[in-house]
């Protein structure tokens, strides 16, 4: 990872023209605070090199404004705003891809399912249903129209897991090769 160096001027505080006692000139306080600000832009983008380009346009605010800035104990932060206001402004320009196409990329409208069709396979499954054994029935009843995990099923009935799970897996069975449900789908 190379870090671009910043070549500036040396600045004065404005209060007088002399230098300023923490940070004597724009090229010490960067020199001195360039790691720390550079981890604070790595926040704000995942791109390493982006955030090499974020610091560098703050710095650059930074620079301007310096002679305006009077509390240099402030200029962490006046660099960190500078930062997450040009991240905003990049976000907020960031480009939106769209593409002209001819056909609209909406999904087909499927037809409306029939209300006496779906009663009647409704009808057709309860009984299926009522066909299996009873301990399979509340099985299936627990799993799919409760919607109880294994576990919950097991322990409402006293049973294992294991047990639930090889029973729905039966009653699974018997109700795909019900001829009623087989006409019905």
């Amino acid at each position: 990872m190379t870090v671009t160096q910043v070549s500036v001027r040396t600045g004065t505080s404005r209060a007088g023209g002399a230098p300023s006692a923490r940070y004597p000139s724009f090229a010490s306080y960067v020199e001195a605070r360039q790691p720390v600000l550079l981890r604070t832009a790595r926040s704000l983008t995942p791109n390493p090199n982006d955030a090499e380009d974020l610091l560098q346009t703050a710095l650059a605010k930074t620079y301007v404004a310096w002679p305006r800035i009077e509390d240099h104990r402030a200029l962490d932060g006046y660099v960190r705003r500078a930062l997450v206001n040009t991240r905003t402004s990049q976000w907020r320009k960031r480009k939106v891809d769209e593409f002209a196409c001819e056909e609209l990329p909406e999904p087909e409208v499927l037809p409306a399912v029939d209300p006496a069709e779906a009663q009647s396979l409704r009808d057709a499954m309860w009984r299926a249903i009522m066909k299996l054994p009873n301990r399979q029935r509340a099985m299936v009843v627990l799993r799919y129209y409760e919607d109880l995990s294994e576990a919950q099923t097991a322990a409402i009935l006293g049973v294992s897991v294991g047990t639930v799970k090889s029973a729905v897996s039966r009653a699974l069975g018997k109700l795909r090769a019900d001829p009623e449900l087989t006409a019905a789908r």
